[in-house]
């Protein structure tokens, strides 16, 4: 007999009081009722109006060209590698207050020793942004 009154008190535990449950979800219900009208409604308001930014088109690069050879051109102009920092900063000072970037395109055959001379000419001329093609 002790045995089936363990039974019976278990079961009662084990069982689920859905009341607070139900009192809960109508309440939320019933919030939801009342706020969304509220939030379906649009709200009439002047705001401001920007108007779009001018397109910004980028300065052409300074093309800069080295042959196999290893004679190097600025914009179409041979020039020494002696003069090439000086060339570079007035190229640098044309375009003063714009993005300045440097395109060097060097040929396959030549030395590496030649461009590494003229990225560091860049370099000293004060030039940051450098593209290789």
């Amino acid at each position: 007999m002790a045995f089936a009154q363990s039974q019976t008190r278990d079961r009662a535990l084990a069982e689920i009081n859905i009341t607070p449950l139900i009192d809960v979800m109508l309440v939320l219900l019933v919030i939801f009722m009342i706020a969304a009208p509220v939030l379906t409604k649009d709200i009439p308001l002047t705001l401001p109006q920007v108007a779009p930014p001018a397109p910004v088109v980028p300065p052409p690069p300074i093309e800069l060209r080295i042959d196999a050879l290893g004679e190097v051109t600025v914009a179409g102009a041979p020039v020494a590698m002696n003069e090439l920092v000086s060339v570079l900063q007035t190229e640098r000072e044309r375009l003063a207050g714009q993005k300045v970037v440097l395109s060097v395109e060097a040929s396959y055959d030549v030395d590496y020793e030649v461009v590494a001379k003229v990225l560091a000419n860049a370099q000293n001329a004060g030039l940051k942004n450098i593209r290789m093609r």
